[in-house]
């Protein structure tokens, strides 16, 4: 993620002390029944969209497999990345994002895109709502496959290595069969730390890089009969 630069700084052909700034990018639907739809981007750089060579080349991976799957953008942004889920057959989609004015803007796209009862945004710390609020989300939508996106900032990937990685082993381990990760880095991530590493396939598109999981029915079974007899343990 970029850092927001200092106004008071002057660079380059900067003259009569401003620097005209850049207009925000336009950002699209490309693909799917809302294909073509503009979303209002305020061209913050905390919440990096991702570029659109890359949104259509992750959506060529995925292929048919959104359709039917609960959306679950871990690091929202702009939510451009559930919006395009939706658009292309995604039945519903929880985007977390925990800068508020963004989250405001969420909300507006929602409303605008015609899907507020299907996108429900929370504004929340991603590594706190995967801990507290992870069963819930698992009730709300009982069986459906997810497609879990996790695009954070770059520098998650380093300054937060641990905290990173048990989020994505968590999500994986509890959610059920069929789902599908998508996880976004740059290219200073090794994708071999993740969990099941050898079942990832990662594709480079300088200077990023995608790492897509598809979680198998037969360890799902395991893990929901392991989740059963501690569940029965308590009672």
């Amino acid at each position: 993620m970029a850092r927001r630069s200092n106004s008071k700084r002057r660079g380059r052909g900067d003259r009569g002390g401003r620097r005209a700034s850049a207009p925000a990018p336009v950002l699209r639907i490309i693909g799917g029944q809302m294909r073509g739809r503009k979303l209002l981007y305020s061209g913050d750089p905390r919440t990096r969209p991702m570029k659109d060579r890359l949104r259509e080349a992750v959506f060529n991976l995925l292929g048919p497999a959104v359709k039917g799957t609960h959306v679950v953008d871990l690091f929202a942004g702009t939510g451009a990345l559930a919006f395009e889920a939706l658009s292309r057959g995604a039945l519903s989609a929880t985007l977390i994002e925990r800068h508020f004015p963004t989250v405001a803007v969420i909300g507006q796209n929602a409303a605008a895109l015609g899907v507020q009862d299907r996108a429900r945004v929370v504004a929340a710390d991603t590594f706190a709502w995967v801990r507290d609020c992870l069963d819930d989300e698992l009730r709300a939508v009982p069986g459906r496959p997810w497609l879990v996106f996790c695009s954070p900032p770059y520098d998650f990937y380093i300054e937060r290595t641990a905290e990173m990685l048990e989020l994505i082993a968590r999500l994986i381990e509890r959610v059920p069969p069929r789902s599908l990760f998508t996880v976004e880095s740059d290219l200073r991530f090794d994708p071999r730390r993740l969990p099941h590493a050898e079942a990832w396939e990662v594709r480079q598109y300088r200077p990023a890089q995608i790492a897509i999981y598809e979680k198998p029915e037969e360890t799902s079974r395991i893990a929901a009969e392991s989740e059963q007899l501690e569940m029965e343990d308590k009672a």
